[in-house]
């Protein structure tokens, strides 16, 4: 894991705090550390994925100390459950250039995305039992959903993505980096 840039603003592995109760009840930093789960593809240059944290269906607190990261084994969070990630997302030019190739930046995905990637199809498109909060960090990026419908997403636009199948489009020269908060929910 690397803290250096990856690209613009954003560092590959973030800084993340949480906090926590010590023996007394009283409020505290419980970590203070760079997230464990922030991996930049080799397949894909500039694209990069931060696992910040995830919760379990009615989670309890207080927080027992223990880091619920690394024992992630699907990005799509159970119903109920949340995953919190930072995606950062290269220009599309990156998937046209010579030498990418798909098979390879398919099988990373996989490996860095488990339960997410394989809802995605060729084209990129997907769907998830999630509702999601996102946020546009830095760059720009084009929302793209169902028949040719897109809505072009600046730095600070939100979004509330209700299950929906769409694709994350930049068409930029620069790369996007967008906050994510995922939300298990029963699609029907």
């Amino acid at each position: 894991m690397s803290t250096e840039p990856l690209t613009g603003h954003i560092p590959l592995a973030l800084s993340r705090v949480v906090t926590g109760h010590d023996a007394r009840g009283a409020s505290m930093v419980a970590m203070d550390c760079a997230t464990p789960r922030s991996d930049a593809y080799q397949q894909i240059p500039g694209m990069a994925s931060r696992l910040i944290w995830s919760t379990e269906p009615a989670q309890h607190l207080p927080f027992d100390g223990a880091d619920p990261t690394p024992d992630v084994r699907s990005i799509v969070p159970p119903i109920g459950g949340t995953r919190f990630l930072v995606v950062t997302f290269p220009p599309d030019s990156v998937f046209a250039s010579q030498g990418f190739d798909p098979q390879a930046a398919a099988a990373e995905n996989l490996a860095i995305s488990p339960g997410l990637a394989e809802l995605f199809e060729p084209d990129g498109m997907h769907t998830t039992p999630t509702i999601d909060y996102g946020i546009v960090l830095e760059g720009e990026i084009w929302l793209e959903l169902d028949e040719g419908r897109s809505r072009l997403m600046r730095k600070h636009d939100v979004v509330v993505q209700n299950g929906t199948r769409h694709a994350w489009r930049n068409k930029s020269d620069q790369p996007a980096t967008l906050a994510f908060v995922l939300i298990g929910a029963n699609l029907t």
